[in-house]
């Protein structure tokens, strides 16, 4: 089994967040890989990865920093596959890393997610996977419906709550 799915942390303290990411993906069937390579601790080791990750099969990159937030860009520089940035909330409630990865030159797109959203990095990364796997899309397409019908579940279980000035 070949990895398609890369997901890449600045270090191991980001795993935490990137579980729910590991998570779907593994619910879903998506081979991946989980490294930790950082932009400014090991420039080098992401070069290399970089420009190799498509000849080692892999389509998406989920890449994910906090503070300065370079590692999402710096592999976008060296790569033509899809990178998906994760901000982390590490300092200034993650607005610095956000803006960090989200404010790329022309050319160097860099897809992005809301501060520690790992999960909506992984569901677009097989969102763009199903466009060419229709199992995979089927698998997508269900795990979407269950979404629905918690938040229906939800609403039904919120009739039940009992307050003088409640009105349904």
């Amino acid at each position: 089994m070949k990895a398609i799915v890369s997901v890449i942390m600045g270090s191991t303290s980001d795993l935490p967040v990137m579980k729910k990411a590991t998570d779907f993906l593994n619910e879903m069937k998506v081979p991946f890989e989980v490294n930790a390579l950082s932009a400014h601790r090991t420039p080098e080791a992401v070069e290399a990865f970089s420009k190799g990750a498509k000849e080692r099969g892999v389509k998406i990159i989920i890449a994910a920093a906090g503070m300065a937030a370079h590692l999402p860009g710096v592999i976008a520089a060296s790569t033509t596959l899809p990178v998906i940035g994760v901000p982390i909330n590490s300092t200034l409630d993650g607005m610095d890393a956000l803006l960090a990865i989200v404010q790329m030159p022309p050319g160097i797109p860099v897809a992005t997610v809301g501060v520690n959203a790992s999960l909506n990095a992984a569901i677009l990364a097989v969102e763009m996977l199903s466009l060419a796997d229709t199992e995979l899309a089927g698998r997508l397409a269900c795990y979407k419906e269950n979404l629905k019908k918690k938040i229906e579940k939800a609403n039904e279980d919120l009739k039940e709550l009992q307050y003088e000035y409640k009105t349904n």
